[in-house]
């Protein structure tokens, strides 16, 4: 499994030769810096510990600052782990995004986006209540909950409610890499990716059984 950090800029299309339409997500993906490789020897697991943006060290614990120099790099804002046993590399190499390709299916995790405290109709896409004369006062409530065969008008757990929707880690998988250009630091992905503009994403190789496609053929000007 590759792996990378980045943020996601936004969305735009693409054409490709045959005349297809393609929504795609720009992720600006700057070199990452390999702060750690992690071994089952000490640690139990493999992986690697990325950092993303440099901080200020005035700006970092003793702690950041000490990690950051074993590796002969500065402290990170953001740091993550990715388990790989594909990526070759030695502690404060930088990580570029020319690791994936066109055609590569990826998996993209962020935090979505926040929405407050939402009802059930718009959290859980549950039905309206019918809008004819008699049917109560509101339209928009939850209905009965306790309806779940003999369970003593008990509400069990996980019952879909109004509350906080939003604002949670969450993965879009088996997306499809349009376009990688490691001179410009930046990836396409077909369709949407988790969170807001300008947030953190972690693009991953996917975990389905399909780890690359038939790159697309983009028209002149957009692979230019």
């Amino acid at each position: 499994m590759k792996g990378i950090l980045g943020r996601k800029l936004g969305m735009t299309q693409v054409f490709t030769q045959d005349g297809d339409l393609i929504p795609v997500t720009v992720i600006e993906v700057e070199p990452n810096m390999l702060l750690q490789k992690k071994n089952v020897e000490t640690d139990g697991y493999e992986a690697l510990q990325l950092g993303y943006e440099q901080k200020k060290e005035s700006r970092a614990t003793k702690a950041e600052i000490g990690h950051a120099k074993k590796a002969g790099t500065g402290p990170a804002q953001y740091v993550r782990e990715v388990r790989s046993d594909e990526m070759e590399y030695e502690v404060g190499q930088e990580i570029k995004v020319d690791i994936f390709s066109a055609g590569d299916m990826v998996d993209v995790t962020g935090i979505s986006k926040g929405k407050g405290y939402t009802g059930a109709i718009k959290r859980y896409h549950h039905h309206l209540i019918n809008e004819s004369h008699g049917a109560g006062p509101v339209h928009r409530h939850v209905g009965s909950m306790a309806t779940t065969g003999r369970n003593n008008c008990r509400v069990e757990k996980n019952t879909p409610m109004p509350g906080q929707d939003g604002g949670f880690r969450t993965t879009n998988r088996n997306l499809e890499v349009i376009k990688v250009d490691a001179d410009k630091n930046y990836m396409l992905v077909k369709g949407n990716i988790p969170g807001p503009k300008k947030g953190l994403v972690v693009v991953k190789t996917t975990t389905k059984r399909i780890k690359h496609v038939e790159p697309r053929v983009l028209l002149s000007k957009e692979a230019a």
